[in-house]
């Protein structure tokens, strides 16, 4: 950190926004005019790669400098635990501390808002404050058990479904300005108080369902009605439901409205930063935290597989230690943990507790260290995973456990319309890529393995798997696969056989009185 480095760190997260919807990576839709603003202030990058496609494993990413694989929390076990969070080691550090969102899965009962001083989320059924204390031990009693794990894949699968029809047509209710509201107060609390402070805020708009406040319907989809097109993911990824290309037109007018609602909520808090002489002791990250897919790849939404449209993400920050500029070099999200540490001056690495790890601030993972990268120089018993794949630094990588909640609502859809999906398909597989500037390969326990030449083929449709050890062999997918290969034997081993395990409601009949009771208060058993 050097004696100019700002004294404050807001981090967004655009849940579920893809990179090319974008003002600044090139979409001419006039989805973002305050991040294109936003654009001409801060370095833009083009190659950053999210550790996983979805939103638990990236945030505890996020939260802790750590591969999912490392942190463990997936949806077979969906909360962060033996890890000191960044929340926690800015705290102890002197910093304050607050997260807002309106997603369900950043909240007390995953414990991904441990350490925070002050958090609240905006998820229309199951908030915050209920996914704390008893509900939040419950919840993780069921997942210890594994005769009632089913029971809380349940819970949350009908949650999702509740989610789905409450923010649904009329009963629509951005949380984004509450969001952005609630965070300026706690700015204004923070500054009175005399303290530097760190805001991380998570704007879900862009998650299905979307149904985006009526004037954001009338610019970038007219005459849609949000409650007319297909707002269900698994319904078509299951073959229960076709979307044609009217309809996937629709789709993405209704996304980018969603876009443009988040980009006018945020503008008003980059202006009121500005206004109130804030901006210029404030670094700002602003990235996604997965992509989506809408019909590319015969998929929609971001679950069962890791294609470029999930995966490399949006990320754009101010900092000035960083030039106003574009940067082609491979990121990783994982990075902006370090980069949050050395723009505060935080060592980091002491656990919260004896029974917890610590990542320290590692300057090769900072985006302000003129040695970003430079993983070679790192001493082997200390580097990660991802650093002895990729001394130069030119691989980032991606894991994806077993989605069992998508997984289920998926099995519920194909059963409804008498369709039977195969085991021995994506839908049931885990994945784990490495991916540079040019090359992917994409390794996959039930299907044939993945892999793009980027440059080449930057929609990845044509497969070169196959290639890999042939005389016809492309050298970067061949490197790619070697570089996976030795971030899975740093791993502790290749997915190589295949997740076992069904999700059934069968433990029903063996959950105890007081988790009945709690379920039934809920309204998810009779």
């Amino acid at each position: 950190m050097s004696d100019d480095s700002p004294g404050n760190v807001l981090f967004v997260v655009l849940d579920t926004v893809r990179k090319d919807r974008l003002g600044p990576y090139g979409y001419d839709g006039r989805t973002t005019p305050g991040l294109d603003a936003f654009a001409e202030e801060a370095t833009v990058f083009d190659q950053a790669v999210a550790p996983a496609p979805w939103t638990l494993p990236v945030h505890a990413s996020l939260f802790t400098g750590m591969y999912p694989h490392r942190h463990g929390a997936d949806q077979e076990n969906p909360y962060l635990e033996g890890a000191t969070t960044l929340a926690e080691t800015l705290s102890a550090a002197g910093y304050r501390t607050a997260c807002y969102s309106s997603n369900a899965w950043i909240t007390p009962y995953t414990h991904l808002t441990d350490g925070f001083d002050d958090q609240d989320n905006f998820f229309e059924v199951m908030p915050g404050d209920l996914l704390s204390g008893p509900l939040a031990k419950a919840w993780k009693a069921m997942n210890d058990n594994e005769a009632l794990r089913t029971v809380a894949d349940k819970l949350v699968s009908l949650g999702n479904v509740a989610h789905e029809y409450l923010a649904s047509g009329e009963g629509a209710d951005s949380k984004t300005p509450a969001v952005i509201d609630r965070t300026k107060s706690f700015i204004d609390d923070s500054e009175s108080a005399d303290d530097d402070w760190f805001a991380f805020i998570n704007l879900m708009d862009a998650h299905l369902p979307y149904h985006p406040p009526k004037e954001y319907v009338e610019e970038f989809a007219p005459g849609v009605d949000s409650t007319e097109v297909c707002q269900n993911s698994k319904e078509y990824n299951a073959g229960a439901r076709d979307i044609d290309d009217d309809e996937w037109d629709a789709i993405r007018g209704l996304y980018d409205a969603e876009i443009a609602h988040i980009d006018d909520q945020l503008t008003r808090l980059f202006d009121w930063l500005k206004e109130t002489d804030r901006w210029d002791d404030t670094a700002v990250v602003v990235c996604a935290d997965h992509g989506e897919l809408h019909g590319e790849h015969d998929l929609y939404g971001h679950e069962f597989c890791l294609y470029d449209q999930l995966i490399n993400v949006p990320l754009l920050v101010k900092h000035p230690e960083l030039d106003a500029d574009r940067r082609e070099d491979t990121v990783e999200l994982l990075d902006t943990y370090h980069t949050v540490l050395d723009t505060l001056g935080v060592e980091g690495g002491t656990p919260a507790s004896d029974d917890e790890e610590a990542v320290a601030l590692d300057r090769t993972r900072s985006l302000l260290s003129a040695d970003y990268r430079e993983f070679a120089g790192v001493d082997d018993a200390d580097r990660d995973p991802g650093q002895r794949a990729s001394s130069d630094g030119d691989f980032g990588f991606v894991e994806y456990s077993r989605p069992v909640v998508e997984l289920k609502q998926l099995e519920e859809k194909a059963a409804s319309a008498g369709i039977e999906l195969p085991e021995d398909s994506r839908f049931y597989s885990r994945m784990r890529a490495a991916r540079s500037t040019d090359a992917k390969y994409v390794r996959i326990d039930r299907v044939p393995d993945e892999a793009f030449r980027l440059d080449a083929d930057p929609n990845e449709d044509r497969n070169l798997a196959s290639t890999v050890g042939t005389d016809g062999a492309d050298d970067r997918i061949a490197e790619a696969e070697a570089r996976l290969g030795e971030f899975e034997a740093a791993a502790g081993g290749a997915w190589t056989d295949a997740a076992a395990g069904e999700v059934t409601d069968d433990s029903l009949e063996e959950m105890d009185d007081e988790a009945t009771e709690r379920l039934r208060d809920l309204g998810y058993v009779e």
